[in-house]
């Protein structure tokens, strides 16, 4: 099952080859970049930081970050299809694309979607040129996969909205300038009601806080990529409502909708380099010849390809102008449960090597314990695999809603 090019696309992936054969740096083949704030690597190099920013350069010319986008918005307006050509063809040139982590993936298509024009040429715009680098605040402490039931207030107050509350596993939230914070601004209103998606600033024009305590959260991989925040009062704009006061519940489908699935056709692609890393790593310690584990491999890539067909069958149905389906929920549960058994896979490759963290300041881990540790969190965060589960059961099988126990 291959994906067959049309003229069309033919033309385009001559296009981007052309481009990245032109435009290569040397310097950054085979970098691995996943969303995120790329460049800001503290291990990078004077020559490295500066062949990612003259990259960076190619690539906005170019319109090449966010291209996905409508042109309206500084994009190409790239289909499902013209994405996974891009992304087939920068993963065998080698060379990384320049993401702009949530800001591309979740508000972008917020703002597009939900937002007014002048909403639209205000936020878009800063997206793309790396100004404003986002994170999520939506779960909280009593309230993670029930998103309705946040209790972080929002007021109106004149032209601004003033939020307090409190936020919790905030991916990136030590990088970011910027939040994108769910709000309960009608307290009287039902659960799923009241409820406005706002962007917060972290800091004040000056550099001081905006009423936001930012608070690393240590992980047992001995990372603090999580953080939770005490939010005191923290101002923003009205203009930074997107999709209205008390309608923030639509807005946040829309974020969700892409965290979920955004990436569902090009997805295979970080795990199957990471499974011939694994298979490497076999061959380099003599374990290839193990029976078992060569089973265990040979179920990580049939697993992997499976990946790569289901985003194949996204692809036919963009392509058709059908609406997808339950794929969202379907593509995350998929990869996060996948990726689990893979660390543990791993691990039992490892053997004994997989006990022993390298040496270094900190509680610093390997590439392979990062991954089997971080793989836990992955069933967790964008929903856990059992609200995927239900959304799957009751929303694409037609199954009634599991019982619920008396909170007595």
């Amino acid at each position: 099952m291959e994906l067959e090019l049309d003229k069309g696309l033919r033309s385009f992936q001559d296009e981007i080859r052309t481009f990245l054969a032109e435009h290569r740096m040397d310097e950054l083949a085979g970098v691995n970049v996943e969303p995120g704030y790329a460049g800001q690597q503290e291990d990078w190099g004077d020559d490295r930081a500066d062949a990612w920013r003259r990259w960076e350069a190619d690539l906005t010319e170019h319109r090449l970050i966010c291209p996905q986008w409508p042109e309206e918005v500084g994009g190409r307006g790239l289909s499902g299809m013209e994405m996974s050509v891009l992304n087939e063809e920068f993963h065998r040139a080698a060379m990384p694309r320049v993401l702009r982590g949530m800001g591309e993936s979740l508000v972008g298509p917020s703002v597009i979607v939900q937002g007014t024009d002048e909403q639209r040429a205000w936020f878009l715009p800063r997206i793309i040129a790396g100004l404003d680098r986002y994170c999520q605040g939506f779960s909280e402490p009593d309230h993670g996969s029930d998103l309705a039931a946040v209790e972080t207030r929002g007021v109106v107050d004149g032209d601004e909205i003033v939020i307090t509350g409190q936020k919790v596993w905030t991916s990136g939230a030590h990088q970011a300038n910027v939040m994108f914070v769910l709000c309960r601004t009608d307290p009287d209103a039902p659960k799923h009601r009241g409820l406005s998606y706002v962007l917060v600033p972290m800091r004040l024009p000056d550099g001081s806080s905006n009423g936001i305590d930012l608070q690393p959260l240590r992980q047992m991989s001995g990372a603090s990529g999580f953080c939770q925040e005490i939010i005191d009062g923290a101002r923003a704009p009205l203009f930074n409502v997107i999709g209205g006061i008390d309608n923030g519940w639509r807005v946040a489908m829309t974020t969700l909708g892409n965290e979920r699935g955004g990436r569902a056709t090009t997805q295979h692609l970080r795990y199957e380099r990471e499974l011939w890393e694994l298979v490497d790593k076999a061959q380099s310690t003599g374990r290839h010849e193990d029976p078992l584990v060569r089973q265990d491999l040979a179920w990580a890539y049939t697993h992997v390809q499976l990946m790569r067909y289901a985003g194949l069958r996204l692809l036919a149905n963009l392509a058709a102008e059908r609406e997808p389906g339950p794929e969202a929920s379907i593509n995350k549960l998929f990869w996060s449960e996948y990726h689990k058994r893979f660390g543990n896979i791993a691990m039992n490759l490892l053997g004994a090597e997989a006990m022993i963290r390298p040496d270094g300041p900190g509680y610093r881990t390997s590439h392979w314990q990062q991954v089997f540790l971080m793989s836990r969190a992955e069933t967790i965060f964008s929903g856990t695999s059992e609200i995927q589960r239900n959304i799957v059961a009751e929303r694409a099988l037609g199954l009634p809603k599991g019982p619920v126990a008396d909170s007595r």
